[in-house]
């Protein structure tokens, strides 16, 4: 029963790591990858510009940005610009979803992927760079755009 009581009474945490307000998953440990995610399932931090950088340090380990994570900016409505680097590769499930304040976004030659209702109901969205090396657009990604 003590186990049951602190596992309702600790924070959810979704994340590894922050570092300069972007938080951080580790998707692989060999190959020293991460994904940008939230910071806990029922946040949206993330405000005005976000600038992702392409490499990220965290204790004297640096590790690769290479995907924006399933929810990562979901409901972010206050986020109003967005810089992508360019070893991002994919764009994960519902990652923009419902960022109104959103009016354009360039996604880098990197990426490949852009997942279900990633950019639903961006409706400030008037303006967006999809490149040629995008081979997958998952369903309703730009819905209410």
């Amino acid at each position: 029963m003590a186990t049951a009581c602190l596992l309702t009474t600790g924070s959810i945490m979704a994340h590894d790591f922050v570092v300069n307000g972007i938080y951080y998953n580790i998707t692989d440990e060999t190959n020293k990858t991460v994904e940008v995610t939230y910071e806990n399932p029922s946040s949206n931090t993330y405000k005005n510009t976000v600038i992702i950088p392409e490499n990220v340090t965290y204790n004297d380990t640096t590790y690769s940005v290479t995907m924006i994570g399933e929810y990562a900016f979901y409901y972010c409505t206050e986020l109003t610009s967005i810089t992508i680097p360019n070893n991002v590769t994919n764009i994960g499930d519902f990652a923009f979803y419902n960022c109104k304040g959103l009016t354009s976004v360039v996604i880098p030659n990197s990426v490949t992927s852009i997942g279900d209702y990633a950019f639903w109901g961006c409706s400030g969205l008037t303006k967006i760079t999809v490149p040629y090396s995008v081979t997958s657009i998952g369903e309703s990604a730009f819905s209410g755009c």
